[in-house]
């Protein structure tokens, strides 16, 4: 075996101790760790015979299956770089990530190949790659500090930006607890193409505990996959919550999850508190993370009462600091290593003294907790504009009938980002609906910048210690009430 913190050593530690446990599932189709690994290995020789080997960028364009969890374990032992693109993108919005890429080989499905065959692209291949040989690849040349994922993301200008991990910092980034039992494993809500889907995959593997994917991240899947295969752990981001609260919990046999997790940012209390409720058995942790930084922050399970709104303390081995501007900067092993072919933007996120800046808006209170409060630019997009709330905020604040307004901007399938008044009406006034507000804002305001939904609320989330507005708290809170 390979010496090193090495992705590929991974499947090959678990496959040597625990052959015939499960490593990952999908609907009814099953893998162990045994026949993942020698899948695995089958895949990295029938790429070998295509030319793929160290170093090489190898995107995948599809939707989650088995068949990429093998592609992926088999590039990780030849050392080329595995790159996934969402599988819901159109094809001229995939082939500008490709073209950024320019990746050695682009492996889809048939459909998707064909939407792409007209492109400068050098080659597709499909998804169900299967070599004749087999026994076990390594790749003398890979380092742990070597690159090993490139995942995209897209930005406040909706430029893609790859974010390159290596090998060490993908392994770091996965490690279990010590001592950790096997048990009925992780049910993952989120796409093959996302950092967090495979974060936890991996994190189960080392653990040798199987991850059950799913192909939709509705309610009723993702409770009838943990009842059904006995899973322990869900970790599912706050707007997923919601929908599964709003669905039940009755009528799924949940005896065996322990773990009922969410995070990403900012998570409203009473949502955990709802968790809770529903899943009395189970212990629930905040965390915060990105996929340039990694593990951030986590509140545990005796801080939720007593600590409402913030995302915790820092993870072992990582250090928070707020900037003068009050920007959440991080620093630790388990940062990226960079932007994919992008030195200014890696340079404006990493500065030389190894800290991450990550754009969030931050407040630590008296203990070191941080609570979230907003972006550093508080600009939205709507329709391809920019939008800065503060203008709208002065213009609506001359209303008569609202006595505070916070501005946000809501998710939307059309416009992106929609503009969002949420106002504390004045005493003995009606709420302002969404007309009068465009009306009054007509003259004032450039139409794209008009409210097009008003939420009225009796008050804002604000921090313990300073009585700062927690933007991204609020639109948690909102998110989750429009799902």
């Amino acid at each position: 075996m390979t010496g090193g913190l090495l992705v590929g050593n991974i499947l090959r530690h678990a496959a040597q101790v625990t052959p015939h446990a499960l490593a990952a599932t999908l609907e009814d189709d099953e893998l162990t760790f045994a026949e993942l690994d020698a899948a695995a290995n089958r895949t990295a020789h029938a790429l070998r015979e295509l030319g793929i080997g160290y170093g090489d960028r190898v995107v995948w364009w599809g939707e989650t299956s088995l068949k990429v969890v093998e592609l992926f374990v088999a590039l990780a032992k030849l050392g080329a770089v595995f790159a996934p693109v969402n599988g819901r993108l159109s094809a001229d919005e995939a082939l500008n990530i490709l073209e950024f890429a320019l990746p050695s080989l682009v492996v889809t499905d048939a459909a998707r190949a064909e939407s792409i065959s007209g492109s400068e692209l050098r080659r597709v291949a499909h998804a169900d790659l299967t070599g004749l040989a087999h026994g076990d690849v390594h790749e003398p040349a890979l380092d742990e500090r070597d690159p090993h994922v490139i995942f995209f993301t897209s930005g406040s200008t909706g430029a893609s930006k790859g974010v390159v991990l290596s090998h060490r910092v993908s392994c770091l980034r996965s490690f279990p607890s010590l001592g950790a039992e096997r048990d009925g494993g992780t049910v993952c809500m989120f796409p093959l193409f996302h950092m967090a889907g495979w974060s936890l995959s991996l994190g189960a593997w080392q653990a040798r505990r199987p991850i059950h994917l799913v192909r939709t991240p509705d309610a009723a899947t993702l409770l009838h996959v943990a009842a059904t295969r006995r899973a322990t752990r869900l970790y599912a981001i706050p707007a997923v919550w919601a929908r599964i609260l709003d669905h039940g919990v009755e009528g799924y046999d949940l005896s065996a999850l322990r773990e009922a997790d969410t995070g990403t940012s900012a998570t409203p209390p009473e949502l955990v508190d709802a968790i809770l409720a529903a899943l009395p058995q189970t212990v629930t942790r905040v965390f915060y993370g990105s996929t340039e930084a990694g593990p951030g922050t986590i509140l545990g399970m005796a801080d939720l009462a007593r600590k409402p709104g913030s995302v915790g303390l820092p993870q072992p081995g990582v250090e928070v600091r707020l900037s003068n501007e009050g920007e959440v900067c991080l620093r630790s092993e388990l940062l990226m290593d960079g932007y994919f072919d992008d030195p200014e933007a890696t340079a404006a996120a990493l500065d030389p003294d190894g800290w991450y800046h990550s754009g969030d808006l931050g407040v630590l209170d008296d203990e070191g907790y941080l609570s979230i409060v907003g972006r550093l630019r508080h600009v939205l997009r709507t329709g391809g504009e920019t939008v800065a709330p503060a203008e709208i905020e002065s213009v609506l604040a001359a209303h008569p009938a609202i006595a505070e307004v916070v501005v946000v901007g809501l998710p939307d399938p059309q416009w992106g980002e929609i503009v969002c008044a949420v106002v504390v009406s004045t005493a003995g006034n009606a709420p302002p609906t969404v007309e009068e507000l465009r009306e009054f804002c007509d003259g004032r305001l450039a139409a794209f910048k008009h409210p097009r939904r008003v939420h009225c609320v009796s008050g804002f989330p604000r921090t313990a210690a300073t009585g700062q507005i927690q933007r991204t708290l609020l639109v948690e809170r909102l998110t989750a009430d429009l799902e």
